[in-house]
């Protein structure tokens, strides 16, 4: 009840606050990419149920690619590849979190894909919220850069980072609490990046 309230209070706050954000980067996708502004696309939240995540629109449309973004990739535009790198692209999901379809911590939302090889106790990940960061996401900060130094991205992403990011929001589901949250939190804010997020 305490993390819904927080992100519910929250996530207006924050709405309020990057308004003028939100008009400048509606304008410039305007201008620089003809085309829809934001990108919308079915993930799987708590209890495995889908909701449409909504994100700034990065990348050219009807591009035909993967789930699976690297850093480079002709598809995203110039001025996607900056939202990304701030992660300014991310902020209409702050909408997602007021509607209660997401929290400020969990694991980030996969595709139903993904979601459908989690097996045993890895399932208990789908009793979470999915969170606009996390612990995984701290880990994987610079997941785009370290995808673009592989010969084989997908594969990659499938063997190495994608069961590495389930185990440690496995381990985030039994620690949980509002203080790890916080500090989840200011580590983000802060830019921080964790060789391995610490629980403790």
């Amino acid at each position: 009840m305490a993390k819904r309230l927080f992100d519910f209070l929250t996530s207006i706050i924050a709405l309020f606050v990057f308004s003028p954000i939100f008009l400048v980067i509606i304008i410039l996708i305007k201008i620089k990419m003809p085309g829809k502004v934001f990108f919308q696309q079915f993930r799987v939240g708590k209890n495995a149920h889908l909701f449409k995540l909504v994100k700034f629109r990065t990348m050219l449309e009807n591009h035909g690619g993967n789930s699976i973004s690297v850093k480079g990739e002709s598809r995203i535009t110039p001025l996607g590849t900056i939202l990304r790198k701030y992660k300014l692209d991310e902020l209409p999901e702050l909408w997602n979190i007021l509607l209660g379809d997401m929290s400020f911590v969990g694991p980030r939302p996969d595709v139903p894909g993904y979601a459908d090889l989690l097996r045993g106790d890895d399932r208990l990940i789908l009793n979470l919220k999915p969170g606009l960061t996390g612990p995984a996401s701290l880990k994987y900060v610079n997941e785009e850069n370290l995808l673009a130094n592989q010969s084989d991205p997908k594969k990659y992403n499938d063997t190495v980072i994608f069961p590495d990011k389930v185990r440690i929001n496995l381990n985030y589901y039994h620690q949980r609490s509002f203080l790890l949250d916080m500090k989840i939190i200011l580590y983000t804010a802060l830019g921080k990046k964790l060789t391995e997020p610490c629980f403790n």
